[in-house]
């Protein structure tokens, strides 16, 4: 069989797979997620201008998630993921480096940067750069504290990352997608809505058209990224959203881009742009 139709022939069975009536599930109704019964978030929020025919509605990915998983996320002493949160605050108060300094020396309790998960990724302070919150850790660590840098996804930037996202939980994502950024969104929706890999799908394939259908055995949500870092109970740990992007270009059976790349941060400001309006849920559990 030709190469090409072999490829059409093998996103034709994903789409059956995925299309499949009996295989559709739409966002839970009535959920409230109300936080160790004293915070409720927004899970569900009318879609931004910016996703005029594309979405009316933007639906957390708790949504679509089991009553067991929706379970854990709405009490901290049974979200896995807070123990991870717990060696994150543990590193923010830890001297590292030559300046002997911690992250709390320059920045006090991690509460301090309360509204910096909602707006992330954003412009670095020279305006010449995007940065994700890794990079502005490391930015911190390498000139402030003088510390090596932490590997993108490393046990450590997870944990640091996710403390600082429940300081920030509640908040209302909203990042800044124009001035010097707009160049950026605009090159992470043409990501977006890229054909990669053998199976030729695109981020879009599955998580604007597809949503709600089944792929297996699981529930496609809108890929919203308001719950990352997440803990995912499918490998027992924290995950990036780097790492949940390398790990959906891999699906399509294609060579990834890196974890930090200019690629994936573009990536991560227009998705970032999709969810607007629902709260950062500090760490979300996911399957």
């Amino acid at each position: 069989m030709h190469l090409r139709s072999r490829r059409i022939l093998i996103a034709a069975s994903v789409f059956a797979l995925m299309s499949s009536a009996t295989a559709y599930a739409d966002p839970v109704e009535g959920f409230e997620l109300v936080v160790n019964g004293e915070m409720t978030l927004v899970t569900e929020a009318p879609a931004s201008a910016n996703l005029e025919g594309a979405l009316d509605t933007v639906y957390s990915g708790l949504l679509f998630r089991e009553s067991e998983t929706r379970e854990m996320e709405m009490d901290d002493f049974s979200n896995p993921g807070m123990v991870f949160v717990d060696q994150g605050l543990d590193l923010w108060n830890k001297v590292d480096g030559t300046d002997g300094k911690s992250c709390a020396s320059c920045h006090d309790d991690v509460e301090s940067l309360k509204e910096t998960r909602a707006a992330m990724p954003k412009m670095n302070p020279t305006g010449d750069d995007l940065w994700s919150m890794e990079n502005y850790i490391n930015n911190c660590r390498t000139t402030k504290m003088g510390a090596e840098a932490w590997k993108w996804s490393s046990d450590q930037m997870t944990s640091v990352t996710a403390a600082i996202s429940v300081a920030g939980r509640g908040e209302v994502v909203n990042p800044k997608v124009d001035g010097a950024a707009a160049e950026w969104w605009e090159k992470g929706k043409e990501l977006y809505y890229t054909r990669f890999g053998q199976l030729e799908l695109s981020c879009a394939n599955c998580h604007e058209q597809n949503y709600g259908n089944m792929i297996r055995a699981d529930h496609l949500s809108q890929g919203q990224t308001n719950g990352f870092p997440a803990y995912r109970l499918k490998n027992a740990k924290l995950n990036s959203i780097h790492n949940r992007f390398k790990g959906c270009v891999r699906d399509t059976r294609a060579e990834t881009f890196g974890e930090g790349s200019a690629e994936f941060r573009a990536l991560e400001l227009y998705v970032a742009s999709r969810g607007a309006g629902l709260s950062v849920e500090g760490v979300g559990v996911r399957n």
